[in-house]
């Protein structure tokens, strides 16, 4: 048996319906015609992302930032464009645009804190 690369990725939040509506209009993403229950899947390609509430036993509430030590990345189209409206709305930016091998990236920390990077450049 061999693992071919991610297949699916889903953040767990605090607040299902406040992430889901910071992923669809901060940045744009679509929700997927069906999700299960708990989770909010978005059309993205070529990897599904999804967020979900907390499994069982996980407390995202600890001192440290949710995803500690995971590097997201999300490919944008308008990148410096996607940072002045992220800064604009007072989401805090943790790295500021930068350009770099993978095109232009800056990184945000989500309501959850997640850190997420946009890039432009496959």
């Amino acid at each position: 048996m061999t693992v071919t690369g991610p297949d699916f990725i889903a953040l767990q939040v605090r607040d299902l319906d406040r992430s889901a509506r910071f992923y669809e209009t901060q940045l744009g993403l679509h929700r997927a015609p069906v999700s299960p229950p708990g989770a909010v899947v978005f059309a993205t390609s070529p990897i599904p992302f999804a967020l979900r509430e907390p499994l069982p036993g996980v407390d995202l509430n600890q001192p440290s930032r949710p995803g500690l030590g995971v590097a997201l990345w999300l490919l944008g189209d308008d990148v410096q464009a996607l940072h002045d409206a992220l800064a604009d709305a007072g989401v805090k930016i943790l790295q500021p645009p930068t350009a770099g091998p993978f095109g232009l990236t800056f990184t945000f920390a989500d309501p959850d804190g997640y850190a997420v990077t946009v890039h432009d450049k496959h």
